[in-house]
């Protein structure tokens, strides 16, 4: 395959801005960041903020979001980093565990903000 992309890390379909998975890979040194799962959820989180602010939306936005982990284990934690990431009202949201995740990640997440276009 020659392409340089495989997706487009984030589109608008209507009302809706739907960005890509992200996983926590710094965008200063494109290294996993440290802190595991909850670590990574955080910048990830971060990493899909940049993408909606460059389709014009914020978290404030984010209707519905799906979670990926590794490990159930770290669900725990990884709602303390979506509690510290959301306000009320908070998105829907569906985390499923899996086996593995690209680069070697732990965590991952998409996003679906709503944004009315003018």
């Amino acid at each position: 395959m020659t392409a340089a992309r495989l997706y487009s890390p984030w589109r608008r379909a209507g009302d809706f801005v739907i960005v890509s998975g992200q996983i926590g890979r710094s965008p200063q040194t494109n290294e996993l960041v440290e802190g595991g799962a909850p670590g990574e959820l955080r910048q990830a989180i971060a990493n899909g903020a940049a993408l909606l602010e460059e389709a014009g939306a914020t978290l404030a936005d984010v209707v519905k979001a799906t979670i990926f982990i590794l490990d159930m284990e770290q669900f725990g934690p990884c709602n303390e980093v979506w509690l510290d990431s959301f306000s009320e009202p908070l998105p829907s949201r569906s985390t499923i565990a899996v086996k593995e995740l690209p680069a070697g990640a732990a965590a991952e997440i998409e996003l679906w903000a709503y944004v009315p276009q003018a």
